[in-house]
């Protein structure tokens, strides 16, 4: 089976991951510069100093994109290098140049750009001046810096995605710690989360208002979300897979299809889950063009109403004192080297929840893949695990197509081997092996079969 025509076949990265530079041409530091600072944080106490160098890389790299035949290339703009203080009183065109000459660049090989405006990596002066994802002004502020990139940008930028994984920033961010800023809460996540999605439809209206109807482009966020079965057919953890769903993904997505908070947030947070007024609700209301979703894995749901449940950053997580879910894996499906089950028919199973959810959005995968524990042997990566991923993954969204979804495009994670965030540089994600002592690119057997479906429009 093929897949429709003009579907988009892509590959993602993100700034903080790949582009290092961290300080250079008037950059200015972000909080994960300041988080991967503080023993312990980080694996082996790494950071993105230099990463896969990408900044002054970067042609080889696109050229390497096109060579493997990539038709869309998602990458985020890193704040802290567009405004070194978050503010613009700090502009600094040697980073708007550099993206301007990477989007270029890409045009020039005929690989379309889709922009990510936030990564994680927020101006560090924000998080100081004001207290982050948590301040008032943070979202005009983020309001302020996305108008400019529309205005330099836009001309040739055609896919914005607003936010990247917002339940991530709140989550691990703000409510376990484990992610920049690196604060534990348990009201701290959903005031993040509120402002995040304020600062995401601010963006939407500002380029809705003023550049949309010329630029002629379109505008989303992506959202983050594993899927949840029920571990039984008991009523209660049918209902407890639908609460974590609802935790997980509607947190969300439901205020920009629905105009609101899920009913079971609202009655399990009371005034610790801010309330969406009507001036909001208008805000966000139908405010993306289309429905991003990153996936990687599958867990089970129990109900687990008046057990204490620990959160795991791989497993039970959100807080889960709020949902009362508890989640497992089958023994015998198989792991990545981050310790996620391998369960294609799970990715299928999510995007029919979007479809009937959401009344069938044009959704696009932004983010799919896996880590392995790869290596360069006689010159070349044979990583037949990320093969069999790509291939079984890639068959449960034609199965998706077939029942009706409207995906019409596909993402993989990552075209590099890069800096994993806290994890540091031992996952492994790439399709591309990056030496990180001699910067060395070297293509796996999976860029090369993901190559051939790029060819064929088909697996």
């Amino acid at each position: 089976m093929r897949f429709p025509e003009n579907f988009i076949w892509g590959a993602a990265t993100s700034a903080y991951q790949i582009e290092g530079a961290h300080l250079s041409d008037g950059k200015g530091p972000s909080i994960w510069d300041a988080f991967c600072e503080i023993p312990g944080k980080v694996a082996k106490n790494e950071n993105g100093n230099i990463a896969c160098d990408h900044y002054n890389k970067f042609r080889e790299d696109v050229k390497l994109m096109k060579e493997l035949g990539i038709k869309a290339y998602r990458f985020s703009i890193s704040w802290p290098r567009i405004f070194a203080n978050g503010r613009k009183n700090s502009i600094n065109e040697k980073g708007i140049q550099f993206y301007s000459d990477l989007i270029d660049c890409l045009l020039e090989h005929d690989i379309i750009p889709w922009v990510t405006l936030y990564h994680w990596d927020l101006p560090l002066a924000l998080q100081f001046e004001e207290d982050g994802w948590l301040g008032d002004n943070i979202s005009d502020l983020f309001a302020e810096y996305a108008e400019l990139c529309f205005e330099r940008f836009g001309d040739r930028v055609k896919n914005w995605i607003t936010i990247n994984e917002a339940w991530v920033i709140a989550i691990l961010g703000y409510g376990q710690g484990v992610f920049a800023p690196g604060r534990i809460s348990n009201s701290e996540p959903y005031l993040a989360g509120h402002n995040i999605l304020l600062a995401h439809g601010k963006a939407v209206k500002v380029y809705r208002e003023k550049f949309q109807s010329s630029q002629k482009g379109v505008i989303g966020i992506t959202n983050n979300c594993d899927w949840r079965e029920p571990k039984s057919d008991k009523p209660e953890d049918i209902e407890a897979a639908e609460r974590a769903l609802e935790f997980f993904l509607a947190w969300f997505a439901d205020p920009i299809y629905k105009g609101d908070y899920p009913e079971v947030m609202k009655a399990r947070l009371g005034d610790r889950l801010p309330s969406i007024d009507a001036e909001t609700r208008n805000l966000l209301l139908g405010s993306s063009d289309f429905f991003g979703l990153n996936h990687y894995t599958t867990m089970f749901a129990t109900d687990a109403t008046g057990k204490n449940v620990e959160a795991d950053v791989h497993g039970n997580g959100g807080l889960n004192e709020d949902q009362e879910v508890e989640l497992s894996i089958d023994p015998d499906w198989k792991l990545t080297s981050m310790k996620w089950a391998v369960v294609p028919w799970g990715c299928r199973n999510l995007l029919q929840w979007i479809k009937k959810r959401y009344n069938n959005p044009p959704i696009y995968i932004t983010e799919n893949g896996c880590a392995y524990d790869d290596k360069v042997e006689n010159g070349e990566v044979d990583d037949q695990h990320r093969v069999h991923f790509f291939k079984t993954y890639l068959e449960a969204c034609q199965e998706a197509i077939e029942s009706g979804v409207d995906l019409r495009g596909y993402f993989a994670w990552s075209l590099f081997d890069n800096f994993e965030w806290a994890s540091g540089y031992e996952k492994r994600f790439g399709m591309v092996h990056v030496d990180f002592e001699t910067q060395k690119r070297t293509p796996k057997a999976s860029a090369k079969y993901y190559s051939s479906i790029i060819d064929n429009n088909s697996i």
